[in-house]
């Protein structure tokens, strides 16, 4: 074990230098000492690796969006090396060319959501003879301030017919370029609707376009590159709020220079569409692909790009993660991507598509669903007949549970008393073989003496009650009072 941390030692495959030549020397002696310990004298001092290189985390790095032009430097602390190369990657990303200066900064113009990522350079140098590198890692993020500006445009014409609609949105587009670049902002038409104007509706239509206005336009930053990153954000919210009124301006006055727009056909003469209104509102809600996720300390309500396995909608302001089912590779989608071939993902926010699997345990379901009738042909007979035989069980204990005993037995139950009760006072007849052959005086009900409510006998005819009894029979509850028979009633006297 200690031979091989002498070997570990004396081959390391990095090779600290934060002295210089003094430092290097000592623990090159330092190496040397356990070397000739180990036993290893192969591994000499001046045997060094072939490149000493270091890892260095650069942090967090955010870029406005649509930024002029944003420099960041390799090394943040300002190395000073001689002839160095720089090398710019981004991780997980597709090689791609990169704009780089001398000093080895990386140029980013007209930054975009897809732009934000993982990045990594490296320098190259040379150090006492020794290959050198060093490299500084980044997250970089896009990022913008709260402002926008939505406009509704209304438009009388003749005709209310799509492909009409279309060649007429397509010249407002070209006349409305030029204005996008003389005031640095974007416009968007979002939607466009067709109603019978309220004044004739049989020969005029009205056309309701909305347009959404986006500040951050080309060069749109141009007072605010010299400032300092700690106060660049202030100088965004200033600039954005002085573009709101300067746009909301220009579009007032291109609207009344632009009064009516012609359009032409192969087939049929020029229809007008003439703008008799509009309207502005201003708006403060994050861009389709970025939220509120307050990652930027100096702006807490700027809206950041939301990172892979997120979406955010536009007027939306959280970053949400992708649906089970779906995905997102890239930073600032509005949208994410569906899973093909109807696969899904297991969990929610999947950024790759590898997250999608195959629908297995659907399919387990769906085979075990189609199985089902096969099963029920084979468990339904077995149950029919487990049902039949718990019927004809409970017939049977029913029929026991209830059925007359002999008037002979000796002890009875509940039941049996009230019933042989009823019979005496309805005087059954038993006879023959019924009665048994060891029927006595005792069984021959026809000689029935019953108490009235006054306390007296009576003694009457054979197989006739008297009207006493008949009243009583009524009240026979289960607390019935025993039936005397003849020498019974002699015993009493």
């Amino acid at each position: 074990h200690t031979a091989q941390q002498g070997r570990m030692l004396c081959a390391p495959h990095v090779w600290p230098d934060p002295g210089g030549p003094r430092v290097l020397g000592t623990m090159g002696i330092l190496t040397l000492v356990l070397c000739s310990c180990s036993g290893h004298p192969e591994s000499l001092p001046w045997d060094l690796p072939a490149m000493s290189s270091w890892e260095h985390q650069g942090g967090l790095v955010f870029i406005h969006m649509e930024s002029s032009l944003y420099s960041l430097p390799c090394s943040p602390i300002g190395m000073e090396v001689a002839d160095p190369t720089y090398r710019w990657v981004q991780d997980g990303a597709a090689p791609r060319l990169f704009s780089v200066t001398k000093e080895g900064h990386l140029l980013f113009q007209h930054f975009q959501a897809g732009d934000s990522g993982k990045y990594s350079c490296t320098i190259f140098y040379m150090k006492h003879g020794i290959p050198v590198s060093q490299t500084f890692h980044y997250s970089i993020f896009g990022y913008h301030v709260l402002g926008g500006l939505d406009t509704v445009l209304l438009f009388h014409s003749k005709l209310c017919e799509d492909e009409w609609t279309k060649r007429f949105l397509w010249g407002l587009r070209d006349k409305l370029r030029q204005l996008e670049i003389e005031q640095h902002c974007k416009f968007q038409l979002t939607a466009t609707f067709c109603f019978p104007s309220l004044n004739s509706p049989s020969d005029e239509f009205i056309i309701q376009v909305q347009l959404e206005v986006s500040l951050f336009g080309p060069h749109w930053d141009e007072h605010c590159k010299s400032q300092d990153m700690e106060t660049v954000t202030d100088c965004y919210r200033k600039t954005v709020q002085h573009n709101l009124g300067q746009v909301q301006l220009a579009l007032t006055r291109f609207f009344k220079e632009h009064k009516s727009f012609h359009v032409t056909g192969a087939d049929s003469p020029s229809i007008n569409f003439t703008n008799e209104f509009v309207g502005f509102l201003k708006t403060e809600q994050c861009s389709g692909g970025y939220g509120q996720t307050k990652q930027l300390q100096r702006c807490l309500d700027c809206c950041i790009v939301c990172p892979p396995g997120t979406f955010s909608p536009p007027r939306n302001s959280q970053c949400s993660p992708c649906p089970v089912g779906t995905y997102s590779p890239t930073y600032g989608v509005a949208l994410c991507t569906p899973c093909k071939d109807g696969m899904i993902t297991r969990v929610l926010g999947a950024s790759s598509v590898t997250d999608c699997v195959k629908k297995e345990r659907t399919k387990q379901a769906v085979s075990v669903v189609h199985r089902i009738p096969v099963l029920l042909l084979i468990i339904l007979p077995a149950l029919l007949v487990i049902n039949f035989l718990f019927i004809l069980s409970s017939c049977y204990w029913f029929y026991q549970e209830y059925q007359v005993s002999s008037p002979r037995a000796s002890k009875k139950t509940g039941s049996t008393m009230r019933m042989e009760t009823v019979t005496s006072f309805f005087r059954i007849p038993r006879q023959g073989p019924q009665a048994g052959p060891d029927a006595g005086p005792a069984s021959d009900t026809g000689h029935l003496d019953t108490s009235t409510s006054q306390g007296g006998y009576k003694k009457h005819r054979h197989g006739a009650p008297s009207p006493a009894v008949t009243s009583n029979l009524a009240t026979v509850t289960d607390e019935t009072t025993p039936v005397l028979t003849l020498e019974d009633r002699k015993d009493t006297f």
